[in-house]
């Protein structure tokens, strides 16, 4: 599994104690940027995610922003695109299991080290449950393809 990774500056120090994480756990990641805290715009960093998901080069991907809301309304711009905001692991799990989403993103200013990687960790471990769900989302991509032509 390769994790694609973005944040701006407002993310950037969660983003960061996640790579460490994500080490620890011996799971291949790219990092998107932004690597300074220098101010910039989370958009720029949500389109390299969301392109390296839908040309294959990663599996998933996991956005940090200042309140998560930016990175995850420009996330789900993408057809194929399925990204939840959480912060916590409830969320986290119920965005896989129900929603089979592969983008996270988290808010870096309202959640600390300890619950994010409780979170990214419940979030990669936790499988679709298929069944009733499938046919929800079936007609999500029933409106994703009327309205992404």
């Amino acid at each position: 599994m390769k994790i694609a990774l973005g944040s701006d500056h407002a993310g950037l120090e969660l983003k960061e104690d996640l790579k460490k994480f994500l080490d620890e756990k011996k799971i291949s990641y790219k990092d998107f940027g932004t690597y300074d805290e220098k101010s910039c715009d989370y958009p720029d960093f949500t389109v390299k995610v969301c392109e390296s998901i839908l040309s294959g080069e990663s599996d998933k991907g996991l956005l940090v922003c200042g309140s998560g809301i930016g990175m995850d309304i420009t996330a789900n711009k993408f057809k194929g695109i399925y990204s939840a905001l959480v912060d916590n692991t409830y969320t986290a799990e119920m965005s896989r299991r129900h929603n089979n989403s592969n983008v996270i993103v988290m808010p870096g200013r309202l959640i600390g080290k300890t619950m994010a990687r409780a979170i990214l960790e419940k979030w990669l471990n936790t499988g679709y449950d298929g069944g009733r769900h499938e046919n929800r989302l079936k007609k999500i991509k029933e409106i994703e393809n009327k309205n992404f032509k």
